[in-house]
């Protein structure tokens, strides 16, 4: 049940253009305001990824908080992680508007945002700005639209952030910036994982300290790509994937926005995001980190991306749509789950449905 807070704020920014919505609910969390009340949470909810012990295994994916100005009123709502970007080298302007659209009776959203950004000089002071504020605060990295060498796009971007960030997410999954899946591709992604795995080693010598790097993949991969994509994680040894970006598919979708251009997050990407997540986690082995994202929006959508095989969970159109009281209410009824099943950890939770998952059929 939403709190009267959340209803409010709901009906008074949902009168309003979808963008201009969603910078005054960042300038609000930028002033760090009393937005939620702290979750009561259990040490059942630790969660150790990739060297990082996380509070719980909520995080807000990127996408809501480009530039790293929010990052501190997110935790504050709870999170235990915050994703903020795409941050491109050269800031950019992004797609024309309007680019963002909110589908309400199918609790989604739709956008072609096109990587819009103020680039890696303003977003690394934010970042460096916070140091010793604590909280886990990775950063995904891009491409500039007009880039005659998007992978020298990724290396800059490591070396932007990979002495300052939590963790690197590489995003080459975004359907907004045309050709850009391209580099999921088998060739494309082994020099990609190539060049930026080399540029991220040279800045953990300096760092010492290794920077974890992740690949975000899109939900609308053939089961050939997505063996193709498991291998070179695998050879290369990266530190783990984000399963998955916005989708192309209008399955699910009545609303009249449907034939809207760009990708379609919130409920009805859940199934399909889900189903490659099962099918990754098949792929790749226990071993390596998977964060499952896509349609998270209840407590059970997102214990269920942990039975079907992800590590830590993201929301973005979820918190959207249920406020900013969500959050906090998730991980609380996460905990009270653990406490009855007598869990120590929601680990214990993984995998335990990734074959049914993976064996679902997608349109």
């Amino acid at each position: 049940m939403k709190s009267l807070l959340d209803r409010i704020a709901r009906q008074a920014l949902f009168r309003m253009d979808s963008e201009r919505a969603h910078n005054l609910a960042i300038m609000a969390l930028k002033s760090r305001m009393p937005l939620a009340r702290p979750p009561q949470t259990s040490k059942r909810l630790k969660t150790i990824v990739g060297g990082m012990v996380f509070p719980n295994p909520l995080g807000m994916a990127a996408g809501f908080d480009k530039n790293a100005e929010a990052a501190d009123g997110l935790l504050q709502l709870g999170f235990g992680f915050v994703e903020c970007g795409t941050v491109t080298p050269k800031p950019q302007e992004g797609n024309p508007k309007p680019r963002l659209f909110r589908l309400e009776e199918d609790s989604a959203l739709i956008n072609r945002m096109g990587f819009n950004n103020d680039g890696i000089v303003a977003v690394r002071e934010r970042i460096r700005s916070r140091a010793g504020r604590g909280g886990i605060v990775g950063v995904n990295i891009g491409a500039n639209k007009d880039s005659t060498d998007r992978i020298a796009d990724y290396e800059a971007g490591v070396r932007a952030f990979g002495d300052i960030a939590s963790y690197l997410a590489i995003n080459i999954s975004s359907p907004n910036t045309a050709g850009l899946r391209s580099l999921q591709d088998r060739a494309n992604l082994a020099e990609l994982l190539h060049r930026v795995i080399e540029t991220r080693n040279e800045v953990a010598r300096l760092r010492r300290a290794p920077i974890p790097l992740f690949l975000k993949i899109a939900p609308d991969l053939t089961d050939a790509a997505l063996a193709d994509i498991a291998d070179e994680a695998l050879g290369k040894r990266i530190d783990g994937l984000i399963v998955s970006n916005t989708t192309l598919s209008r399955a699910g979708v009545t609303s009249r926005l449907a034939h809207e251009t760009g990708g379609l997050s919130g409920q009805p990407l859940f199934e399909r995001s889900t189903v490659i997540l099962a099918k990754m986690r098949l792929l790749v082995g226990p071993a390596m980190p998977i964060i499952g994202v896509g349609g998270v929006c209840s407590t059970e959508t997102a214990l269920e991306k942990i039975r079907a095989g992800a590590d830590l969970v993201q929301m973005y159109s979820g918190l959207i749509f249920g406020g900013t009281c969500l959050p906090g209410r998730i991980l609380e009824e996460m905990s009270a789950f653990a406490q009855r099943e007598n869990l120590t950890s929601l680990r214990q939770l993984r995998d335990t449905r990734v074959d049914e998952w993976a064996a679902r059929h997608l349109d």
